[in-house]
């Protein structure tokens, strides 16, 4: 067993736990082609799944830059962990785009959902998170990946708990109970 490390300093930038607001929400997976990836999980007995498909995220920035990359989502629940499946389906930057192009697919990141977005997001800035990617979900919700270098995810994510992100959490939830295999793919808007 390795030596524990000797306790922070006060420069040093707050733990995770600090920052992040309660329990991991979400499991979130880049994947090429989203309907093999739906196939893959239902497979395993892992669904319904609700879709929304070609959305474009307008008002994003990927590292700094303004960016809109077209997106199709699709999101079932594991007992109260939720599952994202995202496929881009353009070329504009982004975090998917930089994921795939690094030779990766699958599992991308963890989601933590927040009641106040702008004291997380403060909490993160003071933590020296980078920000890779941004943006308000068509103006539904304001989302952020922080780049906390690498040993959880590759990054973490934060969403902007609202009417609508509620909404849909508690849809995506409520079509897994009792779920018996039956519709296992639906468009959710």
């Amino acid at each position: 067993m390795r030596a524990m490390r000797p306790a922070r300093e006060s420069n040093t930038p707050p733990r995770p736990g600090t920052v992040l607001p309660g329990a991991v929400r979400q499991n979130g997976y880049v994947v090429r082609d989203l309907q093999r990836a739906v196939e893959a999980w239902l497979d395993a007995g892992v669904g319904p799944w609700l879709v929304l498909a070609h959305m474009t995220q307008t008002g994003s920035h990927y590292r700094g830059r303004p960016t809109a990359p077209v997106v199709s989502i699709a999101f079932a629940n594991s007992g109260e962990l939720q599952i994202e499946l995202i496929e881009q389906e353009d070329d504009a930057p982004s975090i998917y785009r930089e994921f795939l192009e690094g030779g990766r697919e699958g599992f991308h990141h963890l989601a933590w959902w927040a009641e106040d977005f702008a004291a997380v997001a403060r909490a993160a800035d003071a933590a020296r998170w980078p920000v890779v990617h941004e943006g308000n979900a068509g103006g539904m919700a304001q989302f952020a990946y922080y780049d906390t270098g690498g040993v959880t995810s590759t990054v973490v994510e934060v969403m902007e708990l609202t009417e609508a992100t509620r909404w849909l959490a508690s849809t995506v939830r409520a079509a897994s109970v009792g779920w018996d295999g039956t519709d296992p793919v639906r468009a959710l808007a």
